[in-house]
């Protein structure tokens, strides 16, 4: 080989393993991808559990404020589509006979509820919790990540 295509090989190959690097980093820098090998759950859990508690953050918040969060995160709308429809677990019920909000007790409720119909503990909502706002300030910004943290407290 001359070192001319040598050379145009080698370009190739490196544009082609670049454009297959940005594709895994997209796919792995997706909340559902760190909940998912982060926390070891699968995507349906990952996807189901973030939807669950991004749901109740938004019962938490203002609209205003949820607008900056899904304007910034543009895939929190489709996973609060993910969430489960009512907890059926024990808590879940339960959450009927206080508030019917989603805010508050009730809220958290559900959300343990929702995490019950995945198959996870709903001890597990403490660890998505940090993982969902490590992803709002890498993927949105400080601002974002603040939104949800106060949403998150009464959890």
């Amino acid at each position: 080989m001359t070192l001319r295509l040598r050379i145009y090989v080698l370009m190739i190959a490196f544009i082609g393993v670049g454009g297959l690097s940005e594709r895994v980093g997209a796919q792995s820098d997706n909340l559902v991808g760190m909940l998912a090998s982060q926390l070891n759950v699968s995507e349906k859990q990952a996807s189901g559990g973030a939807g669950s508690l991004l749901n109740y953050a938004k019962g938490e918040m203002s609209p205003a404020d949820w607008g900056v969060v899904s304007e910034a995160l543009p895939d929190v709308t489709s996973l609060v589509g993910a969430a489960p429809s009512g907890g059926s677990g024990v808590l879940g019920s339960s959450s009927s006979l206080l508030s019917g909000a989603s805010s508050g007790l009730g809220g958290a409720a559900n959300v343990a509820g929702a995490f019950t119909d995945l198959g996870m503990s709903p001890e597990m909502v403490n660890q998505f919790v940090p993982v969902i706002l490590e992803y709002a300030q890498s993927a949105g910004n400080e601002q974002v990540m603040q939104l949800l943290q106060s949403a998150f407290t009464a959890l």
